[in-house]
Formats: structure tokens, sequence, C-alpha cells
């Protein structure tokens, strides 16, 4: 994982752990790695994975089995809540990013159309 300069390492922590979540690889329910394991595995301090799983555990995106790890949350409706909120970002993004290359909003919906449609035909 490549981080950024502009962002605290913790905050990317935690917006990848979404990511796997989000995208099922980290299913409701499933043991996240170890603390320890994840540091080495994203090469960071492990007091920096610690700081972003509890930012996760306070959002109850992660529960703690005393004794057996992280585990994901099984409540649905915040992980939909949280797969929301992930998309609205990234198309807060995307959007942003295009008005500074001067496609209007109107724009938006056409530009990607036509996008889209290029992609399949290769």
């Amino acid at each position: 994982m490549e981080f950024k300069d502009n962002v605290p390492i913790y905050i990317q922590i935690e917006q990848y752990l979404y990511r796997l979540i989000v995208q099922g690889e980290l299913p409701a329910g499933q043991r996240i790695p170890s603390v320890r394991q994840l540091a080495v595995d994203l090469t960071v301090n492990v007091n920096t994975v610690q700081r972003a799983l509890q930012e996760m555990n306070n959002q109850g995106i992660l529960f703690t089995k005393r004794g057996e790890g992280n585990f994901v949350t099984e409540d649905t409706a915040l992980l939909e809540k949280t797969k929301k909120e992930l998309l609205t970002r990234e198309l807060d993004d995307f959007v942003e990013n295009m008005h500074r290359l001067g496609i209007k909003n109107e724009e938006l919906v056409p530009t990607l159309s036509e996008y889209l449609e290029s992609l399949g035909e290769k």
C-alpha cells in the first residue's frame, strides 16, 4: 500500500479496511488480521494500526472479542451506510476532478456514458 503525505496514515489504513469490507473481502462477522500482521503487511508501526482499529471500533464497524481479535460488525445496516459513504466520497472526488478539467455538471453523464461505451468496444 502506498501512503499519501497529505492524509494521516491511520486514516488511510481505515479507508483501506473499509474498502476490503465493502468489497466483501472482509465479510460481516469475519475476523480481521491481527494488529501485528496488518502492521507487517502494510509496513507501518503497530501503534498506527492500533489507532486505526480503535477508530473503527468506536464507529461500530469492528468489534473486539477478548482474546480472539477484531471482527467486522454483523450490523448490515451500518455496513450499507458505510458503503454509501464510501461511494459518495469517490463520487465527490470524481466530480471535483472533472470540474478541474473544465467538465460542467450537465456534461458529466454524457461524458461518462461515452467513456463506458468505449470500454465495451475494447
